[in-house]
């Protein structure tokens, strides 16, 4: 056995002991640990366990069970019995109810496990999963820097799924998501034309899926709609039009259960069930900035755009694509989020996830390439 695949087992093994450690330390978790968001997501879960398909109609009248007023005597909040003070939920003129704010997708993964242990095995799963990606990245490394990269990505990855992807049970199945996108991302490109529209379909799908966990993820397909429009315009093709029209379609697919949730609780597929600060106009806060700027997210961006830079200097045909789509997207997320007056320890984890997976994948599979042409999008140009 030569060294480079000694090494590979030999990291691939401490993934393994960072994913025990990681399910140690999550089969010890609270799922009553005071924090508004669980209640309901929790909620929602047990609608969809308790009504099927029909518990994605959340009007507080179907508390008539008291499961969400027992949750939050459970936790202490002092307001319990005041329909107009329960977190998370909004008054909805139109229809005169109260509503659950958030998209039904994180309350269905909660609700394919039994009451009363679903945060556990949710997260074990995604940690299962990104362990997973994670060797997957590391066996696809064909030479030291891309292992000792691959090794690098994996074990920081891997801790990521505990801190901080617990500070919001949406955040688990946002990474599994991220991740599968980011490799076939990556794919898409590295890989040439072959199978070309059915990876679209597919990344279009896994995006508009996780909308559904998060309704701020609809901001991760931002970067996609501007490449694929970009590239239209300046190759005027069927193939283009087509591209470009499977992603956003499978998209919408992807996220329709969000879309019937608003029907539902809100009175039409656009209109949002968010209210208060989440529904504000964008506005700079430096307050939001300062906490961006010094948390583990900005770290990970500037990882996302110095690797992207990189990959633009490069001066690959394929690799410089990746690196236009990933900027997009880097850039349309970051107006989104720097200008949001609320700040969190995981907003823009997805953003950077996406973008890292995608990177990593590239980056490994660039072996071989061929130059740039210095055409845009790597297209040929027209006669």
């Amino acid at each position: 056995m030569d060294r480079l695949k000694l090494f590979k087992l030999v990291c691939g093994f401490g993934f393994l002991l960072v994913l025990v450690s990681n399910v140690w330390s999550i089969s010890h978790w609270n799922e009553s640990r005071g924090v508004y968001d669980d209640v309901c997501y929790l909620r929602q879960a047990h609608l969809f366990q308790k009504s099927g398909v029909r518990g994605i109609d959340t009007n507080v009248i179907f508390d008539d069970d008291h499961y969400l007023t027992d949750k939050l005597k459970a936790i202490g909040f002092a307001e319990w019995n005041d329909v107009s003070r329960i977190p998370c939920h909004t008054f909805i003129p139109a229809a005169n109810k109260y509503v659950l704010q958030y998209p039904p997708g994180t309350g269905f993964a909660l609700a394919l496990f039994p009451a009363n242990y679903q945060v556990i095995p949710l997260y074990i799963l995604a940690n299962v999963t990104i362990f997973g990606f994670a060797l997957l990245a590391l066996f696809r490394a064909r030479e030291p820097a891309s292992v000792a990269l691959a090794a690098v990505f994996g074990f920081a990855a891997l801790y990521l799924m505990i801190n901080p992807s617990k500070a919001s049970y949406s955040v688990a199945p946002t990474m599994m998501v991220c991740a599968a996108a980011g490799l076939l991302t990556a794919k898409l490109f590295m890989d040439g034309p072959r199978h070309q529209l059915g990876l679209t379909l597919l990344i279009g799908f896994l995006i508009g899926l996780s909308v559904n966990f998060r309704l701020p993820n609809l901001f991760l397909a931002a970067g996609y709609c501007l490449y694929l429009a970009g590239a239209f315009m300046i190759v005027r093709s069927k193939q283009r039009f087509l591209q470009g029209a499977v992603f956003g379609v499978a998209c919408l697919i992807g996220m329709a259960p969000t879309l019937i949730a608003n029907a539902i609780n809100a009175g039409s597929p656009f209109a949002t069930t968010y209210g208060g600060v989440d529904a504000v106009a964008p506005e700079l806060d430096t307050g939001v900035l300062l906490s961006y700027f010094v948390d583990v997210q900005f770290t990970l961006l500037a990882i996302s755009a110095a690797w992207t830079a990189w990959l633009w200097r490069s001066d690959r045909g394929k690799t410089r694509q990746v690196a236009v789509l990933v900027a997009a997207n880097l850039a349309a997320n970051l107006i989104f989020f720097m200008t949001h007056p609320i700040f969190t320890p995981y907003y823009i984890i997805p953003i950077d996830m996406l973008s890292l997976w995608t990177l990593l994948f590239a980056t490994l599979d660039r072996r071989g390439e061929p130059a740039a042409d210095n055409t845009a999008f790597g297209q040929p140009a027209k006669a």
